[in-house]
């Protein structure tokens, strides 16, 4: 299953023509869902479901600067576009009055769509923010003491890598993740904190994505600043 995301219908009547290699020739920040005027382009975002018969809208909510993901069923939002260096700032949030859960961002998605696809995660579960997981095979390193993977029955092979130390907000406030992907390094901050570094990342370009896994969470200030490599 695999949709356009109808971003005209939630947002305003802005063309979704912005392409990966604009933004990375002008090397400035993007805000992947709300532009900041009329005449500023939409990334356009595609849409995938474990259900072939659930439509986007059926999932995913998004309107006046706030992104809403309902959780069920499972599966995620990802960028037409490839990137392969960029920083990601987003913030979320586990909804108030709603039971906190699953959720992630996943980058350098490659392959068919699937529960889940070959990608390297920041984890947002609930007590594990900051952790990664390289999917299906993605490879990435850590500290030894932090590091372990296995080979899962549905999932293909998985590496994680767990954060330094916990700095979440309580459940009904906003954290904010910035993802650095640069090279064969990722790092992860939240909140401004650094929580984790992989190293030996599978370097290639891919979509980036954000996961409906349960239980509904919340987005908002999505923004992603390409490095031009010289």
């Amino acid at each position: 299953m695999h949709r356009i995301l109808c971003l005209p219908l939630v947002l305003t009547a802005v063309a979704c023509s912005c392409t990966a290699a604009a933004a990375e020739l002008s090397g400035g920040e993007i805000d992947m869902f709300f532009p900041p005027d009329a005449s500023s382009k939409v990334v356009p975002w595609e849409f995938y479901c474990e259900d072939p018969d659930v439509k986007q809208a059926d999932v995913w909510k998004i309107e006046n600067g706030l992104i809403t993901c309902r959780g069920t069923p499972k599966g995620y939002i990802y960028t037409a576009e490839d990137y392969t260096n960029f920083v990601l700032k987003l913030e979320w949030r586990w909804p108030p009055g709603k039971k906190p859960g699953n959720g992630g961002v996943l980058v350098r998605m490659t392959g068919k769509n699937k529960i889940w696809p070959k990608s390297l995660e920041a984890q947002i579960n609930v007590g594990n923010a900051g952790d990664f997981w390289g999917l299906d095979g993605y490879k990435l390193s850590g500290p030894a003491e932090r590091t372990k993977s296995l080979v899962h029955p549905r999932f293909g092979k998985l590496i994680n890598v767990k954060k330094l130390k916990p700095v979440e907000k309580p459940p009904g406030e906003w954290n904010q993740y910035e993802i650095t992907v640069d090279g064969d390094k990722v790092t992860l901050v939240i909140n401004g904190r650094t929580v984790n570094r992989a190293t030996g990342c599978d370097v290639l370009p891919g979509k980036i994505v954000l996961t409906a896994e349960g239980d509904e969470i919340q987005f908002r200030n999505v923004r992603l600043t390409p490095v031009v490599k010289k």
